[in-house]
């Protein structure tokens, strides 16, 4: 296992081992490190070869991506989004942001994702259909998109979702923003909704610095996705003509040049990845009260960041563990505070979320580097 050392054992470092210093000199010398240049275009066709997924539109960061899959997705003002109460902050704000409300939805401890069963119990009681839409029987506003978000790379049981979406006519929005190389029966997170969001922060399994992508099957919505990003700016030599509200949110070509190197090496980025989770999986089998997070049957995860879950026997010793590894200069860290229990979000619609809770009072992620498989 890892052992404190003089240097701080971070949770999840960027690896920098290909041609990531070329291609940003490229961009340097040759003066395009703006949102215009061939890289950008170049990472988004890696992407979509390398995803399978139509088109990809390269974004500012992962946030932007999810922003605009809710506005491609039809979500307007005061309708609700149902999203997990356990993800990070992104998921809801990126809702409010086209002034919508967050509907927050319990989790499983299987996949640590949307509950299916639960949820469709919930929505049945809830909700009614009028003129092929959901409306929310409490709130009497419009449910219009169901956003899964595949929880530290494992894969959401995207099958289930997509029978309950299309029994309530709800869209399909993936958060894939932490599962870049997880596979769902084959096919790669992000690829069966109607449109997914990716995350290149600094932080995750590839990285552009600050950077994400949104991606569809759907030509129609990937070219408006394209333009709208873009300040909705329409082609010419030197005017500036738009033609409806649009948002600076186009990745600079320094950013994706600094992808395109990073997808080159992400086979051998998932290969250590899958080593390390392994190794750990070993390793706490057998300790009372702890259980290594695993990817869910008929999935391969990326173990982007990889978890344990304390018993409930254990929980109240959670601070502690905290305390005592990252005193030891080994970082860990607990599940992101449930969304519902954020000021801003206090007041939003949710579900009976005790298995959130659960998973929240016992989660632990721990070091989750690439470079840590070779001391293994």
């Amino acid at each position: 296992m890892l052992l404190p050392t003089e240097d701080l054992v971070l949770l999840h470092s960027p690896t920098f081992n290909g041609n990531e210093w070329n291609y940003v000199k490229e961009c340097i010398d040759t003066g395009w490190v703006s949102s215009a240049g061939k890289y950008v275009d170049l990472f988004e066709k890696k992407l979509e070869e390398y995803t399978g997924v139509k088109r990809a539109i390269a974004t500012c960061n992962g946030t932007a991506a999810l922003h605009i899959c809710l506005i491609m997705a039809g979500v307007n003002r005061n309708d609700e989004v149902l999203i997990p109460a356990l993800s990070f902050v992104a998921s809801a704000n990126a809702v409010k942001y086209c002034d919508a409300i967050p509907h927050f939805i319990d989790s499983e401890e299987a996949t640590l994702g949307l509950d299916l069963e639960k949820l469709d119990v919930y929505l049945n009681d809830i909700t009614e259909i009028i003129n092929e839409e959901c409306f929310n029987k409490q709130t009497r506003r419009r449910i219009k998109v169901v956003m899964p978000m595949h929880t530290f790379g494992h894969p959401v049981r995207m099958d289930e979702l997509l029978k309950v979406a299309k029994k309530y006519h709800l869209v399909v929005v993936e958060d894939a923003a932490e599962s870049i190389g997880s596979y769902y029966k084959g096919t790669h997170t992000g690829g069966l909704g109607l449109l997914s969001a990716l995350s290149f922060n600094g932080n995750k399994t590839i990285t552009t610095g600050g950077g994400g992508a949104i991606l569809t099957n759907d030509e129609s919505l990937a070219d408006l996705a394209k333009h709208i990003t873009t300040t909705a700016k329409l082609p010419h030599k030197w005017e500036y003509n738009h033609d409806r509200v649009g948002y600076n949110y186009r990745m600079p070509n320094i950013n994706a040049a600094l992808g395109c190197a990073q997808l080159e090496q992400l086979p051998e980025f998932l290969e250590k990845k899958r080593v390390l989770a392994n190794r750990y999986a070993e390793a706490f089998s057998n300790v009372d009260g702890v259980r290594f997070i695993s990817e869910p049957i008929n999935c391969k995860s990326n173990y982007w960041l990889n978890a344990i879950l304390l018993d409930e026997r254990y929980v109240s010793e959670l601070e502690k563990i905290l305390s005592m590894t990252n005193g030891s200069k080994i970082m860990t860290r607990p599940a992101w505070t449930l969304l519902n229990r954020l000021t801003m979000y206090s007041s939003c619609p949710a579900m009976d979320l005790s298995i959130a809770s659960k998973i929240g009072s016992g989660l632990i992620n721990i070091p989750s580097s690439i470079t840590l498989a070779k001391n293994i």
